[in-house]
């Protein structure tokens, strides 16, 4: 297993408009982050049941939090109550500071101190990637660093999504979420390199997130990784493809992508489709669709990655490349989180998010609760299968 103080998102706010956002309630929000849901090595997750629709609407909610604030009680408890009561496995609420993290987040930025970790065999945190410029590599902290203990708490054994949220600062409340520490904040880390034991007061600051990274494979092919669908990741998975080589292969990298923005998810597949379905939706019975931007290169060999952690606005990518032929598809199944939420902000100015509807693939297949099956299936060492497969389709430059 393994994460990053960046969370793999989650919510997303609606600005005075109906922008569609595919979501997920906060206790999975906080346990995705970056690569932290099951990977190959661990046991495989439990695909939730198929969600259903809230059997409340925003009104109802709303009343329920203007009058118990009205009695002089807080409107946000009133709200989660009225919600955890819907049967709606994906409705949440959070308070104004909470969806503000959210939508921060989900502009690429982030509260921590820079670097990703990963649990080991042996129970350890090890480093596993330092964000440049952040506080962690101004205190020289490298990855393979050991991470023993932060501000006096024994970290080995310990859930990656617990490290991380004691990074951030988070209050590790039921369910693992909580509101985060401000940038400035000092966190004590307890570290280990080589057999060799030290402590590092570091403060935590606001840091951009680097949600899609390129990186060359042999023969000219083009590997492209996307943690997660942050504004203008979509951007720049286009702009990798139109750089790559001319007949160079794309291996798209999804595995712990826990979704994001719906609208770069689909500029994304743009890059490898020359317009058309992408995937449809309904939202409260009314049956709509998505569809590709024109122009995208439809000539390139690729293969989509993926795993146990890859869900959302992710696996809409993935199921519009598998479905439309683009794409040979290598991991294991997919998360399996295809319900549709819409925002609606209550007198307190917290969220609530209510699940309306679900989304389907272009063959019409529902994601949520089921995942997407690979073409190919693999676990271990499914990254160099998935090159294998590049190469057999002719990815080479």
């Amino acid at each position: 297993m393994s994460g990053s103080e960046s969370p793999h998102f989650g919510p997303r706010g609606v600005r005075r408009g109906a922008v569609l956002t595919l979501v997920f309630a906060s206790a999975l929000a906080t346990a995705a982050a970056t690569n932290s849901l099951p990977q190959a090595d661990s046991a495989p997750p439990v695909i939730p049941t198929r969600a259903v629709a809230s059997t409340v609407d925003s009104g109802e909610v709303a009343a329920a939090a203007a009058k118990a604030m009205a009695d002089g009680k807080s409107g946000t408890e009133a709200a989660e109550e009225v919600v955890s009561r819907s049967g709606d496995r994906w409705g949440a609420v959070y308070d104004k500071g909470e969806y503000e993290e959210f939508e921060q987040a989900l502009d690429g930025e982030y509260t921590g101190v820079g670097l990703s970790a990963r649990r080991t065999a042996g129970g350890l945190m090890e480093v596993t990637r330092v964000h440049p410029g952040g506080p962690a590599a101004g205190a020289g902290i490298r990855a393979g660093d050991t991470v023993r203990d932060i501000d006096g708490a024994d970290v080995a054994g310990r859930p990656v999504t617990d490290v991380m949220a004691l990074l951030r600062g988070d209050a590790l409340g039921e369910g693992g979420a909580g509101k985060s520490a401000g940038a400035g904040t000092p966190v004590v880390l307890g570290l280990e390199r080589a057999g060799h034991r030290w402590t590092r007061t570091l403060r935590r600051a606001r840091l951009s997130t680097e949600s899609v990274t390129v990186g060359k494979l042999t023969g000219g092919a083009r590997m492209i990784k996307v943690d997660a669908f942050t504004k203008g990741s979509g951007e720049q998975v286009r702009d990798a493809v139109r750089d790559a080589p001319r007949g160079a292969g794309i291996l798209l990298d999804l595995r712990g992508n826990g979704g994001g923005l719906v609208s770069e998810a689909v500029k994304a597949a743009s890059a490898f489709l020359d317009g058309g379905l992408v995937a449809t939706y309904d939202i409260k019975g009314a049956q709509r669709a998505l569809y590709a931007d024109p122009g995208g290169d439809t000539g390139r060999p690729v293969v989509v990655l993926v795993d146990s952690g890859t869900m959302s606005a992710a696996e809409l990518v993935t199921g519009a490349l598998q479905d439309r032929g683009r794409s040979i598809t290598v991991g294991s199944r997919t998360f399996g989180k295809g319900s549709v939420q819409m925002p609606s902000t209550l007198p307190d100015g917290s969220v609530a998010e209510l699940t309306v509807g679900h989304y389907r693939t272009p063959a019409g297949h529902t994601v949520d609760g089921r995942g997407i099956t690979p073409d190919l299936a693999a676990s271990d060492h499914a990254g160099q299968q998935a090159q294998t497969v590049l190469s057999g389709l002719g990815g080479t430059a």
